[in-house]
């Protein structure tokens, strides 16, 4: 059963709120000022804290940045009666997960009790399994079904000597799964050597892979291993196989099948020991269809394929890979970062992300680099951490919805993720303050929403 603690100055709020949550099944203990409560967080670790802003001697505000000092995982909410935001903006910046404004339902209540506590929840399981995959697949972190599976099947196919394939779309982290396998087999001592088949010019190639005799063409100066031979022993990575040219995919083809090659320019043989991972972010059926990759060298390859889910289809991934990031570069840039605010949180796990990690971590180290606090708010983000969910979800897209409503929800939703900041809201918008202003008159939304006074222009 969770334990929640209530702190307010007004007997009646404290009764309310405690008489609310009783009856939804938490277990409730009060304080009936900020002095108060800091005695019962120092007997006892609370799961949920319901707070005054405005209180004699010690703040709410105040209390709260004794709870994140002594409970980082104990989650907040302040409880404001004013009309504005500013309170709560601020306690949201320093690490509330929201705030309630008077006055409340039973409902309002116990809904955002529910939400708080699930993300306490999420927050504790992102910390237990971030400790479990230090030990095993450090640079690697998933939970969601998906990513166990890829775990599963590397730790059963990297003992081994099979060629395996990696497919994913760009960003999936195919050559964190590729360093994986070496890591966890034989060969973890020997070298691991990656080339990017998409990065070489067509002529070099096959040099580049096999290797060159002093004189076997203009400029070849001396002889050249390949990265063949620098694997030898180890693993060699062929990152994006599908952009080799179809003509030395025969050569390829010999080497995995006998193990064997002669560098360009050569009659000599040469023997190597090498694992070979490949990767590719297209689909190799279709490019043995189109004639564009050899059948007999897909087969070769595919001995072992891994499928790397793309972001959006592992969802439940998003904060621990954000709680990772964010701590990463908030190291890198000499920057304290406490955590991510559960409206930014919400953004993030709702983005399409068609760039998958790769993205996140450029949204993230932006991110920490711009914030001015030691929260993540959604204003840190890029502007289209916000656009892209507007317009691109499911249910703005539904055949009736006119183009007014996509706008005005659009306005909506960047409104509510700047917290009412008009003019943060504009420039994410790329509009001026005075087009939004008009905008809200226009959908009637003007005194909905709260927020500073937009400036004459």
């Amino acid at each position: 059963m969770a334990e929640l603690l209530i702190v307010d100055d007004e007997k009646l709020v404290r009764e309310f709120l405690s008489e609310t949550l009783l009856q939804a099944g938490y277990a409730v203990r009060t304080a009936e000022n900020g002095e108060a409560a800091l005695k019962e967080i120092a007997d006892r670790e609370f799961d949920l804290i319901f707070t005054d802003v405005k209180m004699p001697q010690l703040s709410g505000i105040e209390l709260l940045k004794a709870v994140r000092q002594s409970s980082p995982f104990t989650s907040v909410v302040v409880i404001t009666a004013y009309g504005t935001v500013t309170d709560a903006v601020e306690a949201m910046k320093l690490g509330a997960f929201d705030y309630l404004p008077k006055p409340f339902t039973p409902e309002h209540i116990e809904v955002t009790a529910k939400k708080a506590l699930d993300y306490r929840r999420l927050l504790l399981e992102n910390r237990r399994l971030k400790k479990e995959l230090a030990g095993k697949f450090e640079n690697i972190i998933g939970r969601t079904p998906a990513m166990k599976k890829v775990f599963d099947l590397v730790e059963s196919v990297a003992p081994s000597r099979a060629t395996v394939l990696i497919v994913g779309e760009s960003g999936t982290g195919k050559e964190l799964i590729a360093r994986a396998i070496h890591h966890f087999s034989p060969r973890k001592d020997a070298a691991f050597v990656r080339t990017n088949c998409a990065a070489l010019p067509e002529g070099l190639i096959e040099s580049e892979l096999f290797g060159h005799e002093k004189g076997a063409f203009t400029g070849a100066l001396r002889q050249t291993r390949g990265r063949f031979e620098m694997a030898d022993g180890g693993t060699l990575l062929l990152d994006e196989i599908s952009e080799i040219p179809l003509g030395l995919q025969a050569k390829l083809l010999r080497v995995l099948q006998e193990r064997e090659f002669e560098r360009v320019g050569s009659g000599y043989t040469l023997k190597v020991d090498v694992r070979v991972v490949a990767t590719t972010n297209r689909n190799l059926d279709e490019e043995v269809k189109k004639g564009r990759f050899r059948e007999d060298l897909y087969y070769r390859l595919n001995v072992v394929k891994v499928e790397m889910p793309p972001l959006r289809d592992r969802r439940d991934d998003i904060p621990l890979l954000a709680a990772h990031f964010m701590q990463k570069y908030a190291a890198e840039n000499g920057k304290k970062i406490d955590g991510i605010a559960p409206k930014a949180l919400s953004l993030l796990c709702d983005y399409p992300w068609p760039g998958n990690v790769r993205e996140l971590v450029n949204f993230m180290e932006r991110a920490v680099v711009v914030a001015q606090s030691n929260i993540l708010l959604p204003s840190d983000f890029p502007k289209e951490l916000i656009l892209g969910i507007s317009a691109g979800g499911e249910d703005r897209l539904r055949p009736g919805v006119t183009i007014e409503e996509m706008e005005m929800r659009l306005i909506l939703k960047t409104l509510e993720a700047v917290d009412g900041n008009k003019t943060k809201a504009a420039q994410m918008l790329g509009v001026t303050a005075r087009t939004l202003h008009n905008k809200l008159a226009d959908y009637g939304l003007k005194d909905r929403v709260e927020g500073e006074k937009v400036p004459a222009e």
